[in-house]
């Protein structure tokens, strides 16, 4: 029973880790969208992201 804890825990773990990175990135891309539509005057310029 201690074994299927350990694989549980390393598997939330991984999860976590490969969400976190996913987030990183599409907030990366999100925010050049954002400076990408500001530029081309498709989005208001005093829009803030939250």
């Amino acid at each position: 029973m201690e074994n299927l804890g350990f694989i549980f825990g390393v598997m939330g773990m991984s999860m976590g880790i490969t969400s976190f990175v996913f987030s990183v990135i599409s907030m990366s891309k999100v925010d050049k969208l954002e400076e990408r539509l500001k530029e081309i005057d498709a989005l208001n310029q005093d829009v803030k992201s939250s």
